[in-house]
């Protein structure tokens, strides 16, 4: 009996394990992505990821939903192409309070639905030129050559998808903007939704055409969203990837090197800065950059530091705030969208400043206290090994940090040692006890 209780039970789990699987097959599925902020390499991985997941979960149609004031030309250009390539139906909806403009004008019109809501806006893809001098330094041959690529482009992608190949021209040659009505009137969007349910309903037995031609009829009713988020580390890289924090990372990384560099021993400057130089030159990687900003960049922290060697607050440092001004102006090209916040330049070119001032007012003191003494008051006194001694390195001395060579051969740190002359800011030492190589009390 209890044989075949067991038996009954086992069964009726069976029985309601395949129901369950026949009701999520019976339920479509719609897998959302959400866009907000500049095309750049890090959506282009997150959407390839997001079709990929759609296509293996068997998802009806997959929403990216879109708020965009632009971005890269490569990188709009892999996410249409992952677009073209997949099986599953796309459909591209610009949410309340968005745009889709320039590189989002693009991948809205490639997708198999486009869809806006009545609040948003579309267009303003006239291409800005992102060579080294940007627009004004392009010649006219050149500016008319990007400018008609970009306008076959866009009139290729509105034919293949059955929309407006007039007035996407007339986007991309004239910068042309519309809102979500007129869009529609154009036959630049085929649905005007208010919010995603919405959006749904009107999907429901919708024919769409897909790139190999093949025709899919939308079985949205009662259809599940289901959202796929970044990941955390496509949330961390996608927030670098901003110009303003990638700026905010170059500037630290060159604090805390330099400061390290000028004060060896303290590490926690050369680790955050180090690190932070990674991070910034992944983020300046994905970014269009002016190497003559990089460069100019630089060149300021180089003056600064050439300052604190010629122990003067002047002409070099001024040189310094001028080149980090003018660097951070220039950093970026593409327009307003990549264009560094003042107050951002501003607060860093004061703090680096500041930083520095303080590292020169130190070495200057350090300088005018040694005059004052004299080299000869140095002479025998002992100081503490900081970097080893090999023979250079550093020592501790009142208060202060030396450049010293060691005259008896290595000297590890922490060990005492005797000053035996003092040629400049450069101390020269032998350890406690011991005679310099070469010297005696004849030589």
């Amino acid at each position: 009996m209890a044989k075949i209780v067991r038996i009954l039970i086992l069964i009726g789990l069976l029985v309601s394990l395949a129901l369950a699987t026949a009701t999520r097959a019976a339920t479509p599925r719609i897998d959302v992505l959400v866009v907000k902020g500049t095309i750049n390499p890090v959506l282009v991985d997150y959407i390839e990821r997001g079709i990929e997941q759609a296509e293996e979960d068997g998802a009806v149609a997959l929403i990216i939903q879109m708020d965009t004031p632009g971005g890269l030309d490569t990188s709009m250009r892999l996410i249409i192409q992952a677009m073209d390539r997949t099986r599953v139906p796309i459909v591209v909806y610009v949410p309340a309070g968005a745009r889709a403009a320039s590189a989002g004008f693009f991948i809205t019109i490639a997708a198999d639905v486009a869809a806006m809501a009545p609040d948003t806006t579309i267009g303003s893809a006239h291409p800005v030129a992102v060579g080294a001098g940007g627009e004004a330094q392009m010649s006219e041959t050149m500016l008319e050559k990007v400018e008609n690529e970009a306008v076959a482009y866009a009139r290729g992608i509105a034919l293949a998808h059955g929309r407006n190949v007039d007035w996407a021209e007339k986007a991309v040659r004239d910068s042309a903007n519309v809102d979500a009505t007129r869009a529609l009137q154009l036959d630049v969007i085929d649905i005007i939704a208010p919010d995603m349910a919405s959006l749904v309903a009107q999907l429901h037995n919708r024919t769409v055409t897909m790139p190999d031609g093949s025709i899919v009829v939308l079985r949205t009713q009662d259809a599940v969203l289901r959202s796929i988020p970044m990941t955390w580390m496509e949330n961390f890289l996608y927030t670098i990837a901003d110009p303003n924090i990638a700026y905010l990372l170059l500037g630290l990384a060159g604090l805390g090197i330099l400061t390290e560099i000028l004060n060896p021993g303290l590490i926690f400057p050369g680790v955050v800065g180090s690190i932070s130089g990674l991070l910034a030159f992944y983020a300046l990687g994905m970014l269009p950059v002016n190497y003559a900003g990089i460069l100019l960049i630089v060149l300021a922290f180089g003056l600064f530091v050439a300052e604190v060697f010629t122990a003067g607050f002047g002409l070099l440092t001024t040189g310094g705030i001028v080149s980090l001004v003018i660097g951070s102006l220039i950093l970026f090209k593409g327009g307003p969208m990549f264009r560094i916040s003042p107050w951002l330049i501003t607060v860093v070119t004061v703090i680096v400043a500041g930083v520095f001032y303080f590292i020169i007012s130190r070495v200057v003191l350090a300088h005018r206290r040694v005059a004052t003494t004299g080299r000869e008051e140095l002479v025998s006194k002992t100081a503490v090994v900081r970097v080893a001694l090999d023979p250079e390195g550093t020592v501790f001395y009142h208060g202060e940090l030396w450049k010293a060579v060691s005259e008896a051969g290595r000297i590890e740190p922490g060990e005492t040692v005797i000053i035996t002359r003092v040629d400049g800011l450069t101390l020269y030492v032998t350890s406690q006890g011991g005679q310099p190589k070469g010297t005696g009390p004849d030589a």
